[in-house]
């Protein structure tokens, strides 16, 4: 997930993305890694102010505080975008900026009804655009994408979803790389949601290895328009020049959401 290259290190948003990935109406995506087929619905509104990272073998790094916008543009489309700050602190010394910026479209073209047994399903590419500081190891310093496909399904008050893509991943030894995953979930009350999800990637290295990780988190209602978001695990690698994978770090997602 990330990289030194020439004794800088880079963070990019695509490593972190995977923690702040986008969130539907029904306690989907965020604060998952593993996404959903459903968009925003016509004319409303997600945003969340959020901060993701990883930590381990005395590495930090990560997004924060960063904000995502969510918009239903058209019936069954939705515009997604995220900004901020990236953080890096690999031996103790904190660098802080601007971070990459991520803009994607959810387009969802299975859209079953209640009774339907088929899940939905839905197409959510993403592009990575450079505006962080590569030299800084605040950014990727080259565009990336991911070409996903996810589907749901239903199951009264249980949820359960996944999917996968292929990633473009640009850059001296960095390879393009698979991703996928599968979260369950379910309504506790009417206000709590809890689940949990796995994940694995191939390798984004040249001499590195596949990756697998997971995650358990949820959602707390405060009311019907402001929400509660957390999620903690272990997954992805930390890597350093000249040396194997160093473990699979502890990641963390948490965010409060205000939606329309």
């Amino acid at each position: 997930m990330k990289r030194f290259k020439g004794g800088i290190r880079r963070v990019s948003l695509a490593a972190i993305a995977f923690l702040a990935a986008s969130f539907s109406p029904s306690y989907a995506g965020p604060p998952f890694i593993t996404d959903d087929p459903e968009p925003v619905d016509l004319g409303h509104w997600e945003v969340y102010g959020f901060s993701a990272g990883a930590s381990g073998h005395g590495d930090t790094t990560g997004l924060g505080p960063s904000v995502e916008v969510n918009y239903g543009a058209a019936p069954g489309l939705q515009l997604h975008v995220i900004g901020g700050m990236a953080y890096d602190s690999p031996d103790g010394h904190i660098q802080m900026g601007v971070s990459d910026t991520e803009l994607g479209a959810k387009i969802r073209f299975v859209d079953p009804g209640e009774d339907d047994w088929y899940p939905q399903v839905g197409v959510f590419p993403l592009v990575e655009v450079p505006t962080g500081n590569a030299r800084r190891g605040l950014g990727a310093g080259y565009f990336q994408e991911f070409l996903p496909v996810w589907i749901q399904k239903d199951f009264g008050d249980w949820t359960t979803y996944g999917g996968g893509g292929y990633w473009i991943n640009p850059g001296p030894g960095n390879r393009n790389f698979w991703f996928t995953g599968w979260l369950l979930q379910r309504k506790i009350t009417e206000e709590l949601t809890l689940g949990g999800e796995v994940f694995y990637q191939t390798a984004n290295m040249d001499g590195r290895s596949a990756s697998t990780g997971f995650n358990l988190g949820g959602q707390y209602d405060f009311t019907d328009n402001y929400h509660l978001l957390f999620s903690a695990g272990r997954g992805g690698t930390l890597y350093a020049v000249d040396t194997p994978a160093v473990g699979y770090p502890t990641t963390y997602y948490f965010a409060f959401q205000w939606t329309t």
